[in-house]
């Protein structure tokens, strides 16, 4: 398994199915998910044919070395290490664009990207919940 660039319709829509799996408080739209192609890096992984998953990486903003890393592991795919892989080559980008700070986000209500993040030695620093949502989002920050 090794990601590839989501860059085609076909693969937008393997990311966005993916990312509204992982994250259904917070489902995109294909335009939404275009829009942010043009933002951030997105990839997806496959297992042959079988999509498992996906990453977002947020480059670091002008004057700043901070970029967010995030890995998505479908539910049936989890606890076989393809979080770890993804995660390892979505970390490698974002340092090859120049990050010093790694950040990522996770659903509260996924316990096992918590504890993935928090056995990659990401420390929590901020809760939030997206205006109508009940479920918070975690920031966590690489110690």
């Amino acid at each position: 398994m090794h990601p590839v660039n989501a860059a085609s319709d076909a693969a937008l829509s393997d990311w966005q199915y993916v990312h509204n799996t992982v994250i259904p408080t917070a489902v995109l739209s294909l335009e939404e998910v275009r829009e942010r192609s043009g933002r951030h890096v997105l990839h997806l992984a496959h297992l042959g044919d079988t999509l498992v998953g996906c990453t977002t990486v947020r480059p670091p903003a002008a004057g700043s070395t901070t970029a967010t890393v995030i890995a998505r592991v479908l539910p049936a795919y989890r606890g076989r290490g393809f979080g770890r892989e993804l995660y390892s080559s979505a970390l490698a980008q974002a340092r090859s664009l120049g990050a010093e700070v790694i950040e990522t986000v996770v659903l509260a209500s996924n316990p096992e990207g918590l504890t993935f993040a928090h056995r990659a030695g990401f420390v929590e620093f901020d809760r939030y919940v997206l205006p109508g949502d009940t479920v918070p989002f975690v920031d966590l920050r690489l110690a």
